[in-house]
């Protein structure tokens, strides 16, 4: 099956964590370069406990600018412009996966002057992981680490990686590049 293929199949069906590491793995590296402009983010369902909230909380996708300057969370107003969510103010460490997604989406609705933000938030670096060397992002203010693979030269298979949230399951994503 071709990757692009297995990338629809798994957006619209979800997968394992097993199936998702087995594809992550298979896949090539992407180098920093690469990345850089606007892209738009699917969650992938694989069972991790944030499933879900991303999607509540109107997220559009990131922005690499340069490897100094990463838009980790670039969200939809209610307008439908574009603004960047400070991921500081977002308490991932907290079991936000048990709140009813409405309250996220209200929350974000309500509360999105407060969390926006025009810094930069991210860096870009190349990390060993999973035995290759690619393109990761690394949160300024957060212990998580994106990780990507290229499944074609316009999207991403990224993986989150968790340093203190003690969760089993890897957070998987595709990142598609905005012309």
């Amino acid at each position: 099956m071709l990757d692009s293929e297995k990338c629809r199949r798994i957006i619209e069906q979800g997968a394992t964590q097993q199936e998702a590491f087995a594809w992550f793995d298979q896949l090539e590296i992407v180098n920093s370069a690469d990345i850089l402009g606007l892209w738009k983010g699917i969650e992938i369902k694989t069972g991790h406990p944030l499933e879900g909230v991303l999607s509540a909380s109107n997220w559009f996708g990131k922005r690499f600018i340069n490897e100094e300057q990463v838009d980790p969370l670039v969200c939809l107003k209610n307008d439908g412009t574009l603004y960047n969510v400070n991921p500081l103010l977002i308490p991932l460490d907290l079991p936000i996966d048990k709140l009813p997604l409405i309250s996220i989406k209200l929350g974000m609705r309500l509360f999105q002057h407060l969390l926006a933000t025009d810094k930069s938030a991210a860096r870009i670096r190349m990390i060993t992981y999973r035995g290759k060397t690619t393109a990761s992002m690394i949160y300024d203010d957060k212990a998580i680490i994106d990780v990507f693979r290229k499944i074609d030269d316009q999207t991403l298979l990224g993986v989150m990686d968790f340093k203190m949230r003690k969760v089993d399951k890897s957070y998987f994503f595709v990142l598609r590049k905005v012309r």
